[in-house]
C-alpha cells in the first residue's frame, strides 16, 4: 500500500534530501520535510487519501479541519485533482496559515475558538453538504502516504540503524515504522513527543488509548490530546520507544538548527532534532535520522526563540546591580565590563526602584558574552568587585 501511495504522489511530491549534520550531532542525518512542497510532509498522506477518493466521493468534495500543515496539504492536493476543499480553521490560527491554505484554493471557513471547536465545525459540515472527511493522521491511506519517507530514507541511508520521528497523533511514525520494518526489522523507529502532551507515550504505557490534558507548546503540530485508534496499534507493533523533550530542549534545537544549520523549522519538525542533542535516546554512535517534519514556523516565535536561546546559552547576559550615586561609578562598572571583553547593548538607570536606597541606584545591563564560562567569569569578577547585587535575569 505504501509503495502504491508513493506512485499515487509522485506528480505532486517532493522527495526531499537527507543533509548531514556532524556538527549538531554525531552520525546525524537529517530527513528534510520541511523543503517539502507546503513546508510540510502532510501533503504526502493528504494527496494520496484524496487520490483514493471514488468518483462521487470528489464530485462532492472533501472537508478538513486543521491550524495549519494539514489544511494546506489537503488544499493544494484537493486544488491539484479538481476537487473542492473546505478547511475548518480555529480562529486563533496564524493569518499566514490561512491566507496559504486559501491561496491553495482551500475554501476556509473560520470556527470562533480552539481546535476542537473547529472539528465539532467540521463534522456538522460534512453531515450538511455530505462530503468526506481527511482525517489528520487516523486514516490509511493518509499514512500510506506518510510512509512514503520511510521508503525515501531507507534507499539513501540502506544502513540506518535508528529513525527518530516526531509523534502527534501518529500518522507520520505509523506510515514509516510499517514501511521501515517490513525492508529492515532491525533498524530501530524512535518516537519524540513533547513533555506537555506526552498522549501516545501515555497510551502505549497504560496500554490503552489514553486523553491526556496539557498545555501550549513551541511545538503545536504534534499536540494532540488522544492518538488514533489505528495508529495506536500500529504503534505498539511497531515503534520501539517513545522520548519526550522540554520546551527548553526545542527551542535550543531550532536555534541550532539556524545557525548551525541554515534551517528554518517548526517547533514540531525540530522535535526529533531535540531528542538526539539533549541525548534522550542512547544511539551507540550508529547512524541516525531524524526526520524533520516541518517548517512552518511563525517569524515572531523564530525571533523569540533566538533572543531566549542566547540568554540560555550565555551568549547574552542580563545584569542588575546596585552602584553607588557619585561621580566615576558609572564608569568604573563599565570599564570593568570593557575588560572582560563584554558588548554593552543596552544599559538603563533608575533611581525609583524596589533595591534603591537613599545613596545608591540601579543600573540594568544586557551585554554579549561568548559562553556559559565567559558568563561565569563576568559574575565572579563582579562579586570580586563587591557589587552588592546582580542577577541573569532570562
Amino acid at each position: 500500500m505504501i509503495r502504491k501511495a508513493r506512485e499515487t504522489i509522485s506528480p505532486i511530491v517532493q522527495n526531499t534530501p537527507i543533509f548531514t549534520s556532524q556538527r549538531m550531532a554525531e552520525n546525524l542525518f537529517i530527513k528534510m520535510e520541511n523543503l517539502q512542497k507546503t513546508g510540510s510532509f502532510k501533503i504526502r498522506g493528504a494527496y494520496n487519501k484524496i487520490a483514493n477518493l471514488t468518483k462521487d466521493e470528489a464530485k462532492k468534495g472533501v472537508i478538513a479541519c486543521s491550524a495549519g500543515n494539514h489544511a494546506q496539504g489537503v488544499a493544494i492536493s484537493a486544488t491539484a485533482q479538481g476537487i473542492k476543499s473546505y478547511i475548518t480553521i480555529p480562529s486563533i490560527a496564524p493569518l499566514a496559515k490561512i491566507d496559504a491554505t486559501r491561496q491553495y484554493g482551500g475554501e476556509v471557513i473560520i470556527a470562533e475558538g480552539l481546535y476542537d471547536d473547529a472539528y465539532e465545525l467540521a463534522l456538522k459540515i460534512q453531515k450538511e453538504k455530505d462530503l468526506t472527511f481527511v482525517h489528520p493522521f487516523n486514516d490509511e491511506y493518509v499514512m500510506a502516504g506518510q510512509g512514503t519517507i520511510g521508503l525515501e530514507i531507507l534507499e539513501e541511508l540502506p544502513d540506518v540503524k535508528y529513525i527518530i520521528v516526531p509523534i502527534g497523533g501518529g500518522g507520520l511514525i505509523s506510515g514509516i515504522a510499517v514501511a521501515v520494518k517490513e525492508q529492515n526489522p532491525n533498524c530501530k523507529i524512535i518516537g519524540v513527543q513533547t513533555e506537555l502532551m506526552p498522549s501516545m507515550k501515555v497510551s502505549v504505557e497504560k496500554g490503552e488509548l489514553t486523553t491526556v490534558e496539557g498545555a501550549n507548546s513551541l511545538a503545536d503540530g504534534i499536540l494532540v490530546k488522544t492518538p488514533g485508534d489505528k495508529t495506536f496499534e500500529i504503534v505498539k507493533k511497531y515503534v520501539d520507544d517513545i522520548v519526550t523533550v522540554s520546551e527548553d530542549e526545542i527551542a535550543l534545537a531550532l536555534l541550532r538548527l539556524l545557525e548551525e544549520g541554515k534551517v528554518s523549522a517548526e517547533g514540531a519538525g525540530a522535535a526529533s532534532i531535540a531528542a538526539v542533542l539533549a541525548k534522550k535516546y542512547d544511539f551507540k554512535n550508529e547512524p541516525v535520522c531524524a526526520v524533520l517534519s516541518g517548517g512552518n514556523i511563525n517569524i515572531m516565535t523564530v525571533s523569540k526563540i533566538i533572543k531566549q536561546g542566547l540568554f540560555k546559552t550565555g551568549r547574552l547576559t542580563e545584569i542588575t546591580t546596585k552602584i553607588p550615586d557619585r561621580p566615576g561609578e558609572l564608569i568604573k562598572l563599565l570599564n570593568i565590563l570593557k575588560e572582560i571583553g563584554c558588548n554593552i547593548l543596552n544599559i538603563e538607570q533608575y533611581t525609583e526602584h524596589s533595591m534603591v536606597d537613599v545613596n545608591c541606584y540601579v543600573v540594568r545591563l544586557v551585554v554579549e558574552t561568548f559562553n556559559c564560562e565567559h558568563q561565569n567569569s563576568l559574575y565572579k569578577r563582579l562579586e570580586d568587585e563587591g557589587y552588592s547585587y546582580f542577577e541573569e535575569l532570562n
